[in-house]
């Protein structure tokens, strides 16, 4: 079990992907909460909206999550002014609708930088100042996506794939030495990317939704924080079932759950 947290007055989150979606709408319910929130992702205007919204302890500090340069970068200017952080949680995505026959290398790499190999590099950066503070959590955004390979989710499932079982390799090591690790696994969120999607997106949650059921996750104990459960435990379901009943399920369901997150 991780440590729960319930009172967030005066916590240090840095909050990577805190301009839009599920980032930017965390964002300003910790800031609601007293947290005090270091904001990064690219688009420096948009934190600054975000952060000035928010009308609490926000700390703007523009990265590019893809160059490792810049969230190194980024993570010293947060060491520079507070020392270190309680909360770290990295909710920065890409996505595109893929299939076999529109494998593209040049949006798949992209993909795979942001979803997973920056998570790595934000990991890098965190990890050795909670071990050294004694304390503190790491959590990650994934999806329901990373359960098992979906249509349409060509690149982005194993990236997501990938991002969970990383984030399980690291409770095992974190957790014994009182470091709380997260993966935040949502079903369908209204952001910008889900925004591409030309199917019905079945239990789907406004980023608002979305946040306060992460705020949620974080005041229990349990590793997994996925929502909505009307949907997350159907998609748990189909991850169970063998390949001789689950390939042809969800090619009758076709691309309805074709990516999530």
């Amino acid at each position: 079990m991780n440590p729960r947290i319930t009172d967030w007055s005066g916590k240090r989150v840095w909050l990577l992907g805190a301009s839009t979606g599920i980032g930017a709408a965390l964002a300003s319910v910790l800031l609601a909460r007293g947290a005090r929130v270091a904001l990064s992702a690219r688009n420096a205007a948009r934190l600054a909206e975000v952060a000035a919204a928010g009308g609490g302890q926000a700390l703007v500090v523009p990265c590019d999550a893809a160059d490792e340069a810049s969230l190194r970068a980024a993570w010293d200017a947060v060491l520079a002014e507070w020392g270190g952080v309680d909360v770290a949680l990295y909710v920065a995505g890409d996505y595109l609708p893929m299939r076999a026959w529109e494998l593209d290398m040049a949006k798949a790499r992209r993909m795979i930088d942001v979803n997973f190999v920056a998570a790595v590099s934000f990991a890098a950066c965190v990890v050795p100042q909670l071990l050294r503070q004694g304390n503190g959590q790491i959590g990650f955004v994934a999806s329901v996506a990373g359960y098992r390979g979906l249509p349409k989710s060509l690149i982005y499932g194993p990236t997501k794939a990938a991002l969970i079982n990383f984030a399980e390799s690291l409770y095992l090591d974190l957790q014994p030495r009182n470091i709380g690790v997260r993966v935040i696994n949502p079903g369908f969120v209204a952001t910008p990317l889900t925004a591409q999607n030309d199917f019905a997106m079945p239990a789907l949650l406004t980023p608002e939704q979305a946040a306060l059921a992460t705020i949620a996750g974080l005041a229990g104990g349990a590793f997994e924080i996925h929502y909505p459960k009307r949907f997350t435990r159907v998609m748990k379901l189909l991850a169970h079932l063998p390949y001789r009943l689950y390939f042809p399920l969800v090619r009758v369901l076709g691309g309805a759950k074709g990516s999530s997150g």
